[in-house]
């Protein structure tokens, strides 16, 4: 009975798209007609020429390559509702307004900008928000259509073990580094003008004066949230600072301002916005501490001692770093960095030795870029992963030139590869299956197109 009726509305929508399309010739007021049907959703030629204005290159006719896009989309999102899979809006929110951020800039003003899209900023933010929120969702959906695809040693070199070597992959030159960092010493009396701030806030937000939001999107020192009014996602106490997430989960009353808590970012006042299982959503308000030149000057001079002192030999940069060095992701390592990366086919964590030059922070590449293996730079500064300065040497450990990928030496690579390749013919496969399960219908005038996927037209 679904079926039936999700036909004769097929059909009702096709018709009054023949009958608008016909219409059109003798009205210009009517411009718009349903060209395919896919379920029970139309795609509409508006909906084409929308993308087509989105879509800068599309290959080949994008009357044909933009629709059967948009269908394939459909077929996306509506197997996101069988699996209950959802995007995630607080990073659609926080892209969106990257973006808008990034056009305005273009265009030179908010105004120009409207000017050049026929919209308000508004309905620019709406409309590119649907448009991010679907391709999240595809993504997700091909992940977990995707999820169990293991590829095995034997695959690749089966895969490989044919291809001539000038066709294997290159792997770009490479660098092994390592670290020896010193956060320089922050006066106690710069300490307590921040928190002299933050009990500021605290006080105007308690009387009334001021809310929270405001305060954080004008003070925040936090880029992440300070534009969403120091709202965090929804997030687990093991996600958080330790020291951070103690305070946050002590709070019960959304009205209630925390007390002053130091994490390793900085100082913060927070305050919850609401519980949902064993994740809180928080909004807070980060201030950091300015650090005096002369420290800064006082700590490149000790690296600048230490350094001299490893390449007179009295000790090696390895037990420095282990020791010395207040970097505690590479100290652990004896001063080694680790670069950690997501595969991109399957979204799990790939932790290396190696960097390409690229993916180096870029003091320590400029630093890196012209030395000898075993050599030590020159002290220098630079902000670290948690927004704080810290001076820092580091020794050149490894460079690897620039290869032909080889499965003893790059087998991490080559299995991604696999996989990838696995996975785009079990979703193509998908779509095909998609194709013949579900009610499809076009217009006849849009059905003389090469789809990339021809079970779109059906006998």
């Amino acid at each position: 009975m679904v079926n039936r009726i999700q036909r004769l509305m097929a059909f009702v929508l096709l018709t009054m798209g023949a009958q608008l399309s016909s219409f059109a010739q003798g009205n210009t007021n009517v411009v718009d007609e349903v060209i395919w049907v896919v379920g029970d959703e139309a795609i509409l030629l508006s909906d084409v020429e929308k993308a087509r204005v989105q879509m800068q290159r599309v290959p080949g006719n994008p009357y044909c390559a933009i629709p059967e896009r948009l269908a394939i989309q459909k077929l996306f999102l509506h197997q996101a509702q069988i699996d209950s899979i959802e995007a995630n809006d607080d990073n659609i929110n926080r892209y969106v307004e990257a973006q808008l951020n990034q056009w305005v800039q273009a265009a030179g003003s908010k105004e120009k900008l409207e000017e050049y899209r026929g919209m308000t900023l508004s309905q620019i933010r709406e409309e590119t928000y649907e448009l991010v929120r679907d391709n999240q969702i595809m993504e997700l959906v091909r992940d977990h259509l995707t999820k169990d695809i293991k590829v095995s040693p034997a695959e690749v070199r089966h895969y490989f073990k044919d291809i001539p070597e000038d066709s294997l992959p290159l792997i770009p030159s490479q660098v092994e580094v390592e670290l020896l960092a010193e956060h320089p010493r922050i006066q106690p009396g710069e300490v307590e003008r921040v928190k002299s701030e933050l009990r500021e806030y605290t006080e105007r937000i308690q009387s009334g004066s001021s809310s929270f939001s405001t305060l954080a999107i004008l003070y925040s020192e936090d880029p992440g949230s300070a534009r969403q009014g120091g709202e965090m996602d929804y997030m687990s106490k093991m996600e958080l600072d330790p020291a951070f997430a103690n305070v946050a989960w002590s709070l019960t009353d959304p009205k209630k301002v925390s007390k002053i808590v130091e994490s390793q970012f900085g100082y913060h006042i927070i305050q919850l916005v609401d519980k949902r299982g064993d994740k809180l959503k928080l909004r807070h308000i980060l201030k950091k501490p300015r650090v005096e030149q002369a420290d800064i000057d006082a700590a490149l001079a000790r690296l600048d001692s230490i350094a001299a002192d490893i390449r007179a030999g009295h000790f090696s940069f390895e037990i420095a770093a282990s020791r010395l060095s207040d970097d505690v992701d590479s100290r652990a390592n004896r001063g080694l960095m680790f670069n950690v990366t997501q595969d991109p086919t399957t979204g799990d964590r790939i932790r290396t030795s190696r960097f390409k030059m690229s993916e180096l922070p870029v003091e320590v590449a400029r630093a890196v870029e012209g030395m000898e293996v075993g050599d030590i730079s020159k002290p220098f500064t630079m902000i670290d992963k948690k927004g704080k300065q810290q001076c820092c040497i580091v020794k050149l450990k490894n460079r690897i030139p620039a290869h032909a990928a080889t499965i003893t030496e790059d087998f991490q690579v080559l299995s991604h590869i696999v996989r990838a390749k696995l996975s785009e013919d079990y979703i193509n496969k998908w779509i095909s299956d998609k194709q013949r399960s579900t009610y499809i219908r076009i217009n006849p005038d849009w059905s003389n197109c090469e789809f990339q996927y021809p079970g779109w037209v059906k006998e």
